[in-house]
């Protein structure tokens, strides 16, 4: 069994562009300048700089900014402090947002479904439409072309805002709310002129 799931996550097999890989990480084609090790990377130095979520929404720590400038202060610090925990609020905001939406979930796998045909026909000879070989980005256009009408019929762009509206109000709110910590306050306070 170790030895199926060592070929499965394995660097045997190679990315049909010859980049070479590390088993399926390695098969999604990513835009150059972006491998799965960068990804994997990003991920887990977001993931290691997570502040503690009880600290996140404790609700002793919260309050209202007694004016505009302690607002901006307030959310200027709290955003580079919990960075990190927005970016997997944003995360788990968009897989809530695919998964409650059956028809978004449709639109998705006919997308992936139209790419990975499209890739396997170019795997077995060059693609060429109209006189014209495609590379991965207009393969990638194509497949879009394809999926557009589902993506459109699924209500896609009212997701996609959805989900940028109810992160930034999730995000601002908390920021906003959120009391600096005193060693933030004292970095912050400014001097008369």
């Amino acid at each position: 069994m170790d030895s199926k799931a060592g070929g499965l996550f394995g660097a045997e097999e190679s990315h049909p562009t010859g980049t070479g890989g590390a088993g399926i990480m390695s098969k999604l084609w990513l835009p150059k300048g972006i491998s799965a090790s960068l990804m994997k990377e990003w991920l887990e130095k977001r993931r290691m700089s997570i502040r503690p979520w009880a600290g996140f929404v404790d609700q002793r720590k919260f309050s209202k900014p007694r004016n505009f400038g302690e607002l901006c202060q307030r959310m200027v610090k709290n955003v580079d402090t919990y960075n990190s925990n927005y970016t997997f609020i944003f995360l788990g905001l968009i897989l809530y947002c695919i998964v409650s939406s059956p028809m978004l979930l449709i639109a998705l796998a006919v997308f992936v479904g139209a790419f990975y045909i499209i890739h396997l026909k170019s795997l077995e000879s060059k693609l060429v439409i109209m006189g014209k070989e495609l590379n991965v980005p207009h393969q990638m256009g194509l497949a879009g072309a394809v999926s557009l009408p589902v993506f459109w019929l699924a209500g896609a762009g009212a997701a996609v805002f959805w989900v940028l509206g109810a992160t930034l109000f999730v995000i601002g709110s908390h920021a906003a709310f959120r009391e600096l910590e005193g060693s933030d306050m004292e970095e912050l306070l400014m001097e008369p002129v």
